[in-house]
């Protein structure tokens, strides 16, 4: 492990089995999944392995964004960043201007800034703790006309797992609609992470007007993970 700052209260780097966690022991066996740097001193809450995404998923996701994205728009805000895996992903891609990272939770912001040092990318990144909703209205507004937005957002625990077809409805804390509704009055260029199961008709509905929005499904091993929604004009060729 390396650096010599310890974690804070609540922030953990395992390094043996058999102090995590029994409910978080699967994520620790698939640490370099999520994180291929994990041994030079990724921070994360127990809480936090359970949203990463897994790092080549989310390289795949940066690329394509970038490739897809208008080239006017040279800012990227993650609205939940959480402990940092997408938001690593979009500054190493390279593409963007600027990348700010939103999250609410101080303890998951600092495993993410830390992870960012990590990375060697925390130059690239402007940070804000708080409300993703009130951070983009108050904070960020100047910066709608340059923007894409990427969500990753809770998907409201484990049932999400078990249904053939998701409920888009039901996700929580927060719904489609809601989150859907919140994003576009900032931009219409809106990236959302969500289930592999999600309800296709739904999100298909969401959509304001007739242009369709592409939707992805990010695979490791031959298995989906999640899916990505692109609302707005992303050109994929």
């Amino acid at each position: 492990m390396s650096g010599e700052e310890d974690p804070p209260l609540d922030v953990h780097h395992y390094e043996h089995r058999g102090k995590v966690p029994w409910d978080i022991q699967n994520y620790w066996s698939q640490r370099y999944d999520l994180f291929s740097k994990y041994d030079d001193g990724v921070w994360l809450t127990d809480d936090a392995w359970f949203g990463v995404t897994p790092e080549p998923v989310a390289t795949k996701i940066a690329d394509d964004i970038a490739r897809a994205a208008p080239p006017e728009r040279k800012i990227l805000v993650d609205a939940f960043a959480g402990a940092g895996g997408n938001t690593i992903a979009f500054a190493l891609s390279g593409h963007w201007k600027r990348v700010y990272a939103i999250e609410k939770n101080p303890a998951v912001l600092r495993c993410a800034q830390h992870n960012a040092e990590v990375y060697g990318v925390s130059d690239k990144i402007t940070w804000f703790l708080g409300d993703c909703f009130d951070v983009i209205k108050s904070q960020l507004k100047d910066l709608a006309p340059y923007s894409v937005l990427f969500a990753s957002p809770p998907w409201g625990g484990p049932g999400y797992r078990s249904a053939s077809v998701f409920d888009l409805r039901t996700m929580e804390p927060y719904s489609l609609t809601t989150l859907y509704t919140e994003y576009s009055m900032f931009t219409p260029h809106v990236v959302l992470y969500l289930p592999r199961t999600s309800d296709l008709n739904q999100l298909a509905r969401t959509v304001k007007g007739d242009r369709p929005a592409p939707v992805m499904h990010y695979c490791m091993r031959g298995a989906s993970k999640a899916l990505c929604i692109f609302y707005g004009n992303f050109q994929f060729s």
